[in-house]
């Protein structure tokens, strides 16, 4: 009988390369300045690290098909890498490989990375035709932004939300993601904006306006785990674990029937009950401290809040505008910025997502570290579109053996 990872593996160490147009930097170097601060925090050499795994979205463009790019800009000790591709959750993909690897105890001391290098390559996250299924598929899904603002005009029509409160509550969203991006030095949109600017802004795909919408941006973040009982010897005193780690890809269920009204993420409630079954949380809305969750749009991040089952079905907007989610409110969303402003390098989100947690709950992170350390933190990841998408969620809190 499985009995989960909860435990079984801790953060040794943790880096980010700051997120933004890098036009003078290729993916490796973003992936270098990750990884020094990642190996500085870990008190390793890079020698140490018996197996690495490297999530990247668009391998093409920014990696290649290999990871030896990887292997070779951090001088890995001819190690094995293995490069994993799952959309947006590409990054907690890499970590799910390199946590599962020391678990079950096929390695002591593993590395994750995620990674992704775009503006340079006029990458604007709409989609463009291209020989192969994939170019053909995509055209036929249609636009990222078209498809997600399907999802809010179902979330209003299934729970009677007025246009008006959706918008004003899909503004508060994007204002409070604006207002922590500015405290953070790394992320790439520092800038605050006010409620006027976001309701009057140019409309994208009614109802999600410019300023509902995430930018595409380059960068890497990594992490290097290993067993408590290690990192303890190398005098860690003060330990981040692993309490869950959870994915559901979606088997075509949405479109398959008429079970799904469009207006939910089926994969994010799946992947979030077997989290919390994991970690042992039984009241997410009293239990989280902090989460990270896939803002693409503001949207998704509202109805995201009723798939992780901390706000109430239909009841989610409220929340929102009661600033439950806000830095100073009950569970800190986004308090790094999130994909909105933190930015949205894709394979290297979902870790950069962990290391905002990370930070949290060793009290390290600065201008925008919570007063009061929360007992689990929640990332999440969403791929793919609303009606044929990926989700992942990964649990962390301090390790009180």
């Amino acid at each position: 009988m499985a009995t989960g990872i909860r435990d079984k593996v801790a953060i040794l160490g943790m880096g980010c390369a700051k997120f933004g147009e890098h036009w003078d930097k290729d993916a490796e170097t973003l992936m270098v300045e990750a990884f020094q601060e990642c190996l500085a925090d870990a008190g390793l050499e890079a020698s140490a690290i018996e197996a690495a795994w490297l999530g990247v979205a668009f391998d093409a463009i920014s990696i290649g098909p290999s990871g030896v790019p990887m292997s070779m800009a951090l001088r890995l000790n001819n190690v094995p890498v293995t490069k994993v591709e799952n959309y947006c959750a590409s990054g907690t993909e890499s970590l799910r490989g390199a946590v599962y690897a020391v678990a079950s105890g096929a390695c002591d001391i593993a590395l994750a990375m995620g990674a992704e290098k775009l503006k340079d390559t006029g990458y604007g996250g709409l989609p463009v035709r291209s020989r192969g299924t994939r170019g053909d598929l995509i055209s036929v899904l249609g636009s990222a932004p078209g498809n997600f603002a399907q999802l809010a005009s179902a979330y209003a029509a299934k729970h009677g939300v007025a246009a008006a409160d959706l918008k004003r509550a899909m503004a508060h969203v994007s204002v409070k993601s604006h207002a922590n991006g500015a405290r953070n030095p790394k992320a790439h949109l520092r800038k605050t904006i006010d409620m006027d600017t976001v309701l009057n802004a140019p409309m994208v795909a009614e109802p999600l306006g410019l300023f509902d919408c995430c930018g595409v941006s380059d960068g890497a973040a990594c992490a290097i785990v290993t067993t408590p009982e290690i990192a303890r010897s190398f005098g860690k005193t003060d330990l981040v674990t692993i309490k869950a780690l959870a994915a559901a890809v979606s088997n075509g269920w949405e479109v398959q029937g008429n079970g799904w009204d469009g207006s939910y993420f089926h994969t994010t409630r799946i992947a979030a009950k077997r989290a919390y079954a994991e970690a042992g949380i039984t009241r997410p809305r009293e239990q989280l401290g902090l989460m990270e969750v896939h803002d693409c749009f503001s949207v998704t991040e509202l109805v995201t809040m009723e798939d992780l089952f901390v706000s109430e079905e239909g009841q989610g907007w409220r929340d929102v505008l009661d600033g439950f989610f806000d830095a100073d409110g009950t569970i800190p969303c986004q308090i790094d910025g999130g994909l909105k402003c933190f930015g949205h390098p894709i394979g290297a989100s979902g870790l950069r997502m962990l290391y905002e947690n990370y930070l949290q709950l060793l009290g390290r992170a600065g201008a925008r570290q919570r007063a009061n350390l929360p007992q689990f933190a929640l990332s999440h990841n969403l791929g793919g579109m609303p009606n044929q998408n990926i989700a992942a969620v990964a649990v962390v809190g301090r390790y009180e053996h």
